[in-house]
């Protein structure tokens, strides 16, 4: 049986700004790694990565409504947890449409921390040093170059389902994790916002 794929609810930039102005608004969660959302965010923003929003949504299903947004970088992770949530029995959430790149492209405000390379930059260091490393052994060494192929095969494959397993794996490197994510503390502090 083949599901249809839904598109959530977007919301963009210039609308999030404005209702966030006056430091009220929608709830924000942001769904990217503590690593991402420690080196920039927008102010006011709970961090719950993908992983642990999916591992959770029941617990965080008590504490959320409609009136919540879901961030990441381009709005992808923020579509999986829309789903996620979505599925658990929570519909109607918003998407930021373009996510922290939209939202960094039209001035909104942020707070940053320490410096650190996006995961997508980091995919394209490890992908692109794989094909040309593959691509050059396999001058000397036949068929080694089909190592890069692989690495395109799975590129390709990333792109159609929207998914992407290398970056999942950098994900979960040290200096990606940045402070972990305690859904004990975040959990309270949905609570406590009205």
């Amino acid at each position: 049986m083949t599901t249809a794929t839904r598109t959530p609810a977007a919301i963009d930039t210039a609308a999030l700004r404005e209702l966030t102005k006056d430091g009220s608004g929608p709830r924000l969660l942001d769904v990217r790694t503590p690593g991402e959302f420690h080196t920039v965010h927008i102010p006011g923003a709970y961090n719950v990565p993908l992983d642990t929003l999916r591992e959770h949504r029941v617990e965080l299903l008590r504490h959320l409504d409609e009136d919540t947004v879901l961030i990441c970088r381009s709005g992808a992770r923020a579509a999986q947890a829309e789903q996620a949530l979505a599925d658990a029995g929570l519909p109607n959430l918003r998407v930021l449409q373009g996510g922290m790149v939209a939202w960094e492209a039209a001035g909104g405000p942020v707070t940053r921390g320490a410096a650190r390379w996006e995961l997508e930059r980091q995919v394209r260091l490890i992908a692109g040093s794989i094909v040309l490393v593959s691509g050059l052994a396999g001058l000397a060494v036949p068929g080694l170059h089909l190592i890069g192929t692989a690495v395109g095969a799975g590129l390709t494959f990333a792109a159609v389902t929207n998914t992407c397993a290398m970056g999942m794996l950098l994900a979960k490197l040290p200096y990606n994790r940045g402070p972990r994510t305690d859904i004990n503390s975040v959990i309270p502090a949905l609570k406590s916002q009205p």
